[in-house]
């Protein structure tokens, strides 16, 4: 499947590429985590060339750079912008010691958008994300503000990223009832090796027809098949992850593994292909400091799991849900059907519910 076999994003009418491009890399001016210039141009021209659409940056990747580059890049080159889905976020305080300066207040919303816009030299954002929940500021403040920028035309549609299911539960709900502009996606961590957002969030999403985006869908480059059991591998996924893997970890990394070698592709590949095949509209942000690194995460594309590896995944990265997610399995089954089967599915009959006892 090429770049430019669109997908629908959520319960809107704006269409999108299988995977977005994530700009969190794009430049050089925190501590040299990301690529310079040149590097980043390359790295977007390889997207687009290739029939992508979808670039997510915002306003506080590499302190602002990540979006001038962009903006540079598409105002040299007239008529590219006009095509391409453009998504930055707030929230992030980029001026020490304004209590106003980030957050989803109202005010510090507009000024944030204002400084994207002019950094990314454009007049409008296609999507518009709340980068972190905002807890000293009502939800309906924030959905109201997003509301009025849609209304003024400085935005098209509305995400949030990193929030409560309770809180975007809250914020989709108030929206509707208030006839507000509703949230079409959500931004969420989701990997084969952080999947606790099936608790919560990703039953939301599919409740409400939100797309879900998944950030570092790699783990940091756990699940890229450079990490090994005995390797040894000094990077920045190292450091997230002080002692390497757990034995947990290892399992899942060896079973993509496995899975990579049976249908001989990478490990990057088999990971970012079982993220698209979940349920509902799953579009993963595939970051890359090189060229190279773009390459080999788009091979998933070309990438077809069997029903047996997607089984062999499931059950060796199946998380540990918090309560009360561990009610709604077998045992919700076995209390509400007594042994019935309904919708296609069966129970058996929870012991002291026995037909014959009578009371």
């Amino acid at each position: 499947m090429p770049l430019d076999h669109y997908v629908t994003l959520g319960r809107s009418g704006l269409r999108v590429s299988p995977f977005a491009l994530g700009a969190m890399t794009f430049g050089d001016d925190r501590g040299g985590a990301g690529c310079g210039v040149e590097e980043s141009e390359k790295i977007l021209e390889t997207y687009l060339d290739r029939g992508g659409n979808f670039v997510d940056t915002a306003n506080f990747y590499t302190n602002g750079h990540s979006e001038k580059i962009l903006g540079d890049w598409f105002a040299a080159r007239p008529g590219r912008r006009e095509h391409v889905v453009l998504a930055s976020k707030f929230f992030g305080n980029m001026f020490p010691g304004d209590p106003n300066g980030g957050g989803a207040g109202r005010s510090s919303i507009v000024a944030q958008l204002e400084e994207s816009l002019r950094r990314m030299r454009v007049d409008h954002l296609d999507l518009y994300w709340l980068h972190n929940w905002d807890r000293h500021t009502p939800i309906e403040e924030t959905m109201r503000a997003l509301d009025d920028l849609v209304r003024a035309g400085k935005i098209r549609y509305v995400g949030f990223s990193n929030t409560p299911a309770w809180v975007t539960a809250q914020a989709q709900t108030t929206a509707l009832l208030r006839g507000w502009t509703p949230l079409i996606a959500l931004q969420v961590e989701y990997s084969l090796l952080a999947r606790t957002v099936e608790g919560e969030l990703a039953p939301l999403a599919l409740d409400q027809g939100l797309a879900l985006l998944p950030w570092s869908p790699l783990k940091n480059g756990f699940l890229s098949g450079k990490y090994r059991r005995g390797g040894d591998v000094a990077d920045s996924a190292r450091a997230a992850f002080v002692g390497g893997p757990d034995e947990h970890q290892h399992a899942v990394i060896d079973a993509v593994a496995a899975v990579a070698d049976d249908l001989g592709t990478t490990s990057a590949a088999v990971s970012l292909a079982w993220l698209r095949g979940r349920p509902g509209t799953v579009v993963p942000i595939v970051g890359a400091r090189r060229v190279e690194h773009l390459e080999a995460n788009l091979a998933a594309l070309d990438v077809t799991l069997t029903a047996e590896h997607l089984r062999a995944l499931d059950e060796v990265s199946a998380p540990t849900l918090d309560y009360p997610a561990p009610m709604h399995g077998a045992q919700r089954a076995m209390l509400q059907f007594a042994g019935a089967t309904v919708d296609g599915e069966p129970s058996e009959v929870y012991p002291p519910l026995l037909s014959d006892v009578r009371y």
